[in-house]
């Protein structure tokens, strides 16, 4: 069969899976046409909500003879690791340019592994129905920036597509009134992308690429067929990363049609398959060849850089809305993530009730703590921190690079803001009354900062973050304190109670809200926490008059997000998740204990 695999990459929201969803429907795919509800792709809770891919996903369409396996790629930053890992399945890539935003951040990261791995790219300027869409000169962008990134005189001959992926329709040139449909992109892949090299003839290898649970097949390695052919009930030699070989027998081969896997007797080198019957298979393994195993070489993973504590609940309402709630719960569940999830790594800390958990960023480990609760889980996770390493005696820490687009008016304040993170501003463009912003921060001046830079932009900035380099770590970076407002005894929460608390800040909770010693209600106006009574009743005396209740005027609470609550609480403080509430809390939540536990850090500290 003729075969061409290529991998959909862009920076988040350039429309990829939109583009992906339009080649399905157009194609000579069954199930392509018949499924025309939404996006087909993203078929995670998660990514419908939030509207962005988080997980690989391959599909597989027909167009005149020829099979196009296509893999649609994360855009966020946080999820490289998923783009790492499935480039090396294709042999070529289409890159998604935004017609009016450029290349963004993101688009550099995935365009230069695409360019290490050799290769061939097809440039897709897609929304080019975007009224302001400026589709020259993003033109001439992504050409520098595939000069700046090194690639090939082959390279940088790239193909060009226009596409409004939305509307289902490319065409070689950029007038949108002469395009009817995505066959001339179908064209341009077939073209240009060459046919998967390997020999069926040789000797079996296959590279683990994903990992996929099963409830009837258990667990499925998803892999690209390098060299030779797999059939089912063939004996393989399973090739660990320790260097071991075990010998395994093949319960079952699928391939990819459409949106399904098809179980098929055999597959052949070039095509993608999925292979049910090796158990405890990892991703960067080798399936090869019982009598003559050759190992390919392992998929190299960039490490986290960013990592937090998930630790058993333990506040007085544990166990009330969770089914999963202890230790052993939790370690079988983040030990099954780092099975499928290579760029996570999980560590134990020096309590049996806690966990650290490293990822690639604030939201890969937000996403994680979300689908968690979503099935059930009961845990209290820390306030993010970086992930050092130690070179030549010295500790090194990571550093990113922040893209900042923001209106000119706001353009003093976050280059103050940026400044007090230690942030070096690098460039400064204003155009059109836009200021574009790049400095260099270390990872750890970002924690905390995004809700911050989303109020002073007044909910209009765009910020983009890309993993720069490691640098040597040198002095604290001292941001604006926060100061909490704290549950000062257990109860439910009242409107006289409420009242009096609001004037001192801003309130997370409304009235009727159970609430527990130690937990934390609200934001100080000033940089000190402070204890409330949110359960006072208003006492009852015989002079009392019978309309006065009906004066109270609470103000609506400002509810937080998982991402917001993370960023909000302090070292001393917890996220207590469940999967019907987020509650912030203490870390200690006797105001004794608390009070005594900080005098003796500020005595070790003086």
């Amino acid at each position: 069969m003729d075969i061409r695999n290529i991998a959909i990459i862009a920076h988040v929201d350039h429309g990829k899976t939109t583009l992906v969803d339009a080649l399905l429907k157009q194609s000579d795919t069954k199930l392509g046409r018949l499924d025309t509800s939404g996006l087909i792709m993203d078929s995670n809770e998660l990514e419908r909500e939030r509207g962005i891919t988080i997980f690989s996903k391959n599909a597989a369409v027909m167009y005149h003879g020829t099979k196009i396996n296509i893999i649609d790629t994360p855009g966020h930053a946080d999820f490289g690791g998923e783009v790492e890992r499935v480039l090396n399945m294709a042999d070529g890539a289409l890159l998604l340019i935004d017609a009016k935003e450029g290349p963004m951040p993101q688009t550099r990261f995935v365009l230069k592994k695409a360019l290490q791995y050799g290769h061939k790219i097809i440039v897709v300027i897609n929304k080019i129905d975007k009224k302001d869409a400026r589709i020259d000169e993003v033109v001439d962008q992504t050409f520098d920036l595939f000069v700046e990134l090194g690639a090939t005189d082959r390279q940088t001959d790239f193909p060009l597509v226009y596409a409004s992926g939305i509307a289902g329709k490319a065409g070689l040139t950029p007038d949108l009134a002469a395009m009817t449909d995505v066959i001339p992109l179908f064209e341009t892949i077939l073209k240009h992308i060459p046919a998967p090299s390997g020999d069926p003839t040789k000797q079996l290898q296959i590279l683990t690429v994903t990992l996929t649970p099963d409830d009837f097949k258990g667990k499925l390695a998803t892999g690209r067929i390098v060299n030779g052919t797999v059939r089912k009930g063939m004996i393989v030699a399973h090739m660990r990363r320790d260097g071991s070989v075990k010998q395994e027998k093949i319960s079952a081969v699928m391939t990819f049609d459409g949106l399904a896997r098809r179980e098929v007797e055999e597959a052949s080198a070039g095509d993608i398959v999925a292979i049910a019957g090796i158990t405890d298979v990892g991703i960067g393994e080798t399936i090869a060849d019982i009598a003559n195993p050759a190992a390919l070489p392992t998929i190299v993973i960039e490490q986290p850089t960013v990592k937090m504590t998930f630790g058993v609940n333990t506040s007085p309402f544990a166990g009330e809305e969770g089914e999963y709630c202890t230790s052993r719960n939790l370690r079988e569940r983040l030990y099954k993530e780092i099975e499928t999830d290579v760029a996570l790594r999980v560590d134990e800390s020096s309590s049996s009730d806690t966990f650290v958990v490293s990822g690639r960023g604030e939201l890969h480990l937000a996403i994680l703590i979300e689908t968690m609760r979503r099935e059930g889980y009961e845990l209290q996770v820390s306030r993010p921190e970086i992930v050092t390493k130690e070179e030549d005696g010295k500790t090194m820490e990571p550093r990113e690079e922040v893209f900042i687009e923001a209106r000119e008016a706001f353009m003093g304040i976050v280059i103050e803001k940026m400044g007090k993170r230690r942030g070096e501003m690098k460039d400064l463009k204003v155009e059109n009354g836009v200021a574009h912003i790049r400095f260099l921060i270390p990872t750890r001046g970002l924690i905390g900062y995004r809700s911050e830079f989303l109020t002073d932009t007044k909910g209009t900035g765009l910020l983009n973050t890309l993993f720069a380099d490691y640098v040597r770590m040198e002095g604290a970076i001292t941001v604006n304190p926060h100061g909490s407002l704290i549950a000062s005894e257990p109860g439910t929460t009242s409107s006289y109670g409420l009242e009096n608390a609001q004037g001192r800040g801003t309130l997370f909770v409304g009235s009727g809200v159970k609430v527990y010693q130690g937990m934390v209600v609200g934001e100080n106006a000033k940089d000190e926490d402070i204890e409330v009574n949110v359960c006072k009743e208003k006492k009852q005396t015989n002079m009392r008059s019978s309309g006065a209740d009906f004066a109270i005027q609470l103000t609506p609470p400002r509810i937080l997000t998982l991402e917001q609550g993370i960023e909000f609480i302090g070292t001393d403080e917890l996220v207590e998740v469940t999967p019907k509430s987020l509650r912030l809390r203490k870390r200690i939540l006797d105001p004794t204990k608390r009070k005594r536990a900080e005098k003796s850090e500020a005595a070790l500290t003086r």
